[in-house]
């Protein structure tokens, strides 16, 4: 079957562990250099580029060009949302000889990004805070933006796009390490970025772990109640 074998072939990709590290290193948002990522992979320059060169014809990567320097970023949000439904796979594995829950870095499990939205502790504090304040619905497939909820995150700095949008404005997307949902979509994106702006937390120099500020704690709290 056709649907079989193009599973098969990108299951095939991910599942090689040197590539895996390079997916799971960019699932931080960031465009990475390939020598950075042959690092993280733990093989030569030359392999590397071999195995960035069958992931970006695969459309799970794609190459950037910034001057004579070339980056590798996933290759869309849908790519990011695979990756992770692997890791709460992976994540939730009955054997305790595979299972990755407890090997999750104290840094992650706080806050982290989720390619461009905010996950791990942080994440679903922040999507209960929504919810409980009627700012948002969520759903297995999607969310919800109320009206009080259109009003909280204007103060924000955040605001519904008009007309269409490519990807969903709000989804639950189940975190791997919480086992429970932080939101992603545009909606996500949006927060991600303000928080960054605003100086709320920083990302930490490589990797997916985000620090979060003394003015982060403060706004997080007043804004959502959110205590960090």
């Amino acid at each position: 079957m056709t649907t079989g074998a193009d599973i098969a072939a990108v299951a095939a990709l991910v599942g090689d562990p040197a590539r895996a590290n390079i997916l799971s290193e960019l699932l931080g948002g960031r465009a990475l250099a390939a020598g950075e990522l042959a690092r993280v992979a733990g093989v030569a320059p030359s392999t590397a580029s071999e195995h960035l060169a069958k992931l970006t014809e695969a459309g799970l990567l794609e190459r950037v060009a910034q001057g004579r320097a070339r980056y590798y970023r996933l290759a869309s949000p849908e790519v990011a949302a695979m990756l992770e439904a692997i890791l709460r796979l992976a994540a939730a594995d009955p054997d305790p000889r595979r299972r990755a829950a407890p090997r999750v870095p104290s840094e992650l499990k706080k806050a982290r990004t989720c390619y461009d939205h905010i996950a791990g502790e942080l994440g679903v504090a922040i999507a209960d805070a929504l919810v409980e304040r009627g700012a948002v619905v969520l759903h297995p497939d999607g969310g919800e933006l109320t009206e009080s909820g259109a009003a909280l995150l204007a103060r924000l700095g955040v605001a519904p796009p008009g007309g269409r949008v490519r990807r969903p404005w709000c989804r639950a997307c189940l975190d791997w390490s919480e086992r429970r949902p932080h939101i992603s979509g545009t909606l996500g994106a949006h927060i991600l970025k303000r928080s960054l702006d605003l100086g709320w937390v920083t990302r930490a120099p490589s990797g997916r772990a985000l620090a979060v500020t003394a003015k982060g704690r403060a706004a997080y709290r007043d804004l959502l109640g959110v205590e960090v």
